[in-house]
C-alpha cells in the first residue's frame, strides 16, 4: 500500500524562505485570474516590442520563481541546494524561436556544453533538447507530411539530422542521458522518426535517447506498441518521457481550421485514462522501455509508485524517474526524493530577455489549467499558516 505523501508542507517548501513562500504566493494568485495573465502577456510584449527596460521586473518576481538562474554556473546553486533534498535537475536552456542556422548551430553547441556540464556534474542527470531548437519549424512540418524538399530544404534537412545525431551521440559518449521534447502533432512524425532512428544507434545496450509522448494525443499508447515492436525486432531499447501535452488549443484549433479529426482527446478524463494506459504498458516492459514520467498530477504519481510497489520495483531504480518543473508542484517532487524515489526538476535558465517565451508560457498554462494553479496556492497558504503557528508557538 503505497503511503499518501504529498500533503507534507514542511519537506515540499523546506527550501523556501519566509520571503521567498511570500512571492510564490502573491505570483500564484495572480496567476489563478486568467484576465491578469492575459493583460500582463500582452503588456510584457507591448514593452518588448518598444525596448522598455522590463528585465529587472521580471528578474526579480517570475524569472526567480521559475528559472535556476541566467546561466548554467549561475544554477549551480539552487542545483546543489535541490540535491541536498535528493531532487535532481535537468538543465534546459530556454531562448526560443529562432530561425537561422547560425542560431541552431550556436543552439546545437550550447546542448552539446550542456551535456559535457552535466557529465561534471552529478546532481545533473538528464539533458534536454527541442528539435525546433535546432532546425527551422517549417522544415520538421514538411518532412513530416512527406512533402518534397527544396534542394536548399533538403540541405537544412541534413544540417538538422547532422545536428541531432551529434547531440545524441556525445551523450551516448558521455554516458548522459538526452531527452527531446515534443511539440505540435504537425512536425512530430519527422521527429518521431529520428528520435527512433537515433535510439537504434544509442539505445543497443545502456538507453540514452528519450523521446517525449504526449499524452493527450489519443494515438500515443498504440504509437508506444508499435515502436515497441520495432524496437524488438531492431535490437535497441526506448526511452519514453510521459507528459500530458502543451499544444491542445492549439492543436484543436487547426484541426477544425483545416477540417480533419483532432490528434486530441476528448476531454481531461480520456487524456488521464490514456496518460496513465501509456505509464501502465510501459512500466509491464522496463527491461526494454525506461521511463520518465513528466506530470504534476497526484493521481499519476500514485498510479505509478502504486504500480512500482506492486511489482517489488525498488524505489530508486535507475529505469524510472519523476519530474516536474521547476517552481511548480514542490509539493510532488520533494517528498518523491526525500521518500527515496529518483526526482527530478526541469530547471530552465538563460538570459531574462530570451526567456521571456518561457516565462510567458509558464504563465498561460498554469492559469489554462483547471485546478493547477489553486493546488499550488493551498498548499503554499498551509504552509504560511504551518509557519505562522511555529513562530507563534516560538514567541509564546
Amino acid at each position: 500500500m503505497v503511503t499518501k505523501i504529498f500533503n507534507n508542507t514542511k519537506r515540499a517548501f523546506a527550501l523556501k524562505s519566509d520571503k521567498d513562500l511570500k512571492k510564490a504566493l502573491w505570483i500564484f494568485t495572480l496567476m489563478n485570474k486568467g484576465p491578469l495573465v492575459d493583460i500582463g502577456t500582452r503588456a510584457t510584449n507591448f514593452a518588448l516590442s518598444i525596448h522598455l527596460p522590463i528585465e529587472g521586473l521580471i528578474k526579480k518576481t517570475i524569472f526567480d520563481m521559475f528559472c535556476g538562474g541566467v546561466s548554467k554556473e549561475d544554477s549551480l546553486d539552487i542545483i546543489k541546494k535541490m540535491h541536498e533534498m535528493h531532487v535532481h535537475s535537468v538543465l534546459d536552456y530556454s531562448s526560443e524561436g529562432k530561425e537561422t542556422e547560425k542560431e541552431f548551430d550556436k543552439a546545437m553547441n550550447i546542448k552539446m556544453g550542456l551535456i559535457r556540464f552535466a557529465k561534471e556534474h552529478g546532481e545533473i542527470p538528464f539533458t534536454v533538447f527541442k528539435p525546433t531548437g535546432v532546425g527551422r519549424f517549417a522544415i520538421w512540418e514538411k518532412v513530416s507530411a512527406e512533402e518534397t524538399l527544396t534542394q536548399k530544404e533538403q540541405k537544412e534537412w541534413e544540417n538538422i539530422q547532422k545536428r541531432v545525431d551529434n547531440i545524441c551521440k556525445l551523450a551516448h559518449e558521455l554516458g548522459i542521458r538526452i531527452l527531446a521534447d515534443a511539440e505540435e502533432s504537425w512536425m512530430q512524425n519527422a521527429a518521431d522518426d529520428l528520435l527512433e532512428e537515433m535510439m537504434s544507434k544509442y539505445n543497443q545496450e545502456e538507453i540514452i535517447v528519450y523521446n517525449t509522448l504526449q499524452c493527450y494525443r489519443w494515438d500515443r499508447l498504440q504509437y508506444i506498441k508499435d515502436l515497441h515492436k520495432r524496437a524488438k525486432n531492431k535490437g535497441f531499447k526506448i526511452g519514453v518521457k510521459i507528459v500530458r501535452g502543451a499544444y491542445m488549443e492549439k492543436e484543436n484549433e487547426r484541426a477544425s481550421k483545416k477540417d480533419y479529426p483532432t490528434p486530441i482527446c476528448e476531454d481531461k478524463e480520456a487524456t488521464d485514462v490514456n496518460f496513465n494506459a501509456v505509464l501502465y504498458y510501459a512500466m509491464q516492459h522496463l527491461d526494454e522501455i525506461n521511463l520518465y514520467i513528466g506530470t504534476h498530477n497526484e493521481v499519476s504519481n500514485y498510479l505509478a509508485m502504486q504500480l512500482m510497489d506492486e511489482k517489488d520495483i525498488a524505489k530508486d531504480d535507475d529505469r524510472i524517474w519523476f519530474s516536474q518543473l521547476f517552481g511548480m508542484s514542490d509539493h510532488i517532487s520533494f517528498n518523491l526524493g526525500l521518500n527515496g524515489y529518483n526526482a527530478a526538476k526541469l530547471v530552465p535558465f538563460g538570459p531574462v530577455r530570451d526567456v521571456i517565451p518561457y516565462l510567458i508560457r509558464r504563465a498561460q498554462e498554469n492559469s489554462s489549467v483547471k485546478g493547477q494553479t489553486g493546488r499550488e496556492l493551498a498548499l503554499l497558504r498551509e504552509e504560511k499558516k504551518r509557519r505562522d503557528g511555529q513562530f507563534v508557538k516560538r514567541i509564546a
